[in-house]
């Protein structure tokens, strides 16, 4: 292909503009030594408050009673309705402009905080689901057992309905370190930017996308094995142990058989 024809021009700089792997090398220790440590601190913190929220929210929905089940539907279908980032800047900007700011100015609090509540809405109708796919005779088996409700649930209940919808919450988590990208909308102090922000800043300064693809990398080394490891992990709890790593049962110690003797009688 001739180097100056208009197809090789445009394929060099778009693989210039994406792929230029000087700029990728450089980026890459930013990215590990702070970006990566900040990811993960915003992206497990939105991880715990969303299961606390969600496992209160899914027991709610649970409910029998109506005026007890709304204000967890209602919860639910506002932040599973809202864009994301609506409830992150309302979260992140409006709580401390209207004087509100548990958290003082560190903007890793309202992040996490507002991220937390969005999947906790998500995560709430998986573990209703999980839940409610368990057999009811199981809850009536451990009442019988002179187990209180709350016990039942806790013990019996629950450790099934999450371990059916394991899958659903993997991709609920990898939802979760994808959107702790969106804490750049409430500014970072030096030392506290995550992947998406040194990337941005980068772009800034060299005027090319390809520190772009290097944060993209860096998602990605997190997310798939997240995938993969839960994929197993439900795997080997619905299949239970592999053959090979199960202890063979020891042979039972037999009584030694009487030699029988010349002529039929035993000795």
């Amino acid at each position: 292909m001739n180097p100056s024809s208009p197809v090789s021009l445009a394929s060099n700089a778009l693989v210039n503009t994406f792929f230029n792997w000087d700029l990728i090398a450089q980026t890459f220790p930013r990215l590990i030594t702070e970006g990566l440590l900040n990811t993960l601190t915003i992206a497990a913190g939105a991880i715990v408050v969303g299961v606390a929220i969600a496992l209160l929210a899914a027991m709610l929905l649970l409910s029998k009673r109506w005026w007890v089940r709304l204000p967890a539907r209602i919860y639910v279908d506002v932040f599973r309705g809202l864009p994301v980032i609506i409830t992150v800047m309302l979260v992140g900007v409006g709580l401390p402009a209207a004087g509100i700011r548990p958290f003082g100015t560190d903007p890793f609090g309202y992040a996490i905080l507002a991220i937390g509540i969005i999947s906790g809405a998500y995560t709430a109708e998986i573990f209703r689901s999980g839940i409610q796919s368990v057999d009811p005779g199981q809850l009536q088996a451990a009442r019988s057992l002179g187990m209180s409700y709350l016990r039942a649930m806790r013990l019996v209940v629950v450790p099934q309905g999450i371990r059916r919808v394991l899958p659903a919450l993997a991709g609920q988590f990898v939802k979760d370190i994808k959107e702790s990208s969106l804490v750049y909308l409430l500014g970072l102090a030096v030392g506290q930017r995550e992947l998406y922000f040194i990337a941005q800043e980068e772009v800034a300064r060299t005027y090319n996308s390809s520190p772009l693809i290097a944060a993209g990398i860096c998602y990605l080394a997190l997310t798939i094995p997240l995938t993969y490891f839960v994929n197993h992990l439900d795997r080997r709890l619905r299949e239970g142990p592999h053959p090979e790593s199960t202890p063979a049962p020891a042979e039972p110690d037999l009584p030694d058989t009487p030699v029988p003797a010349a002529g039929g009688e035993s000795r």
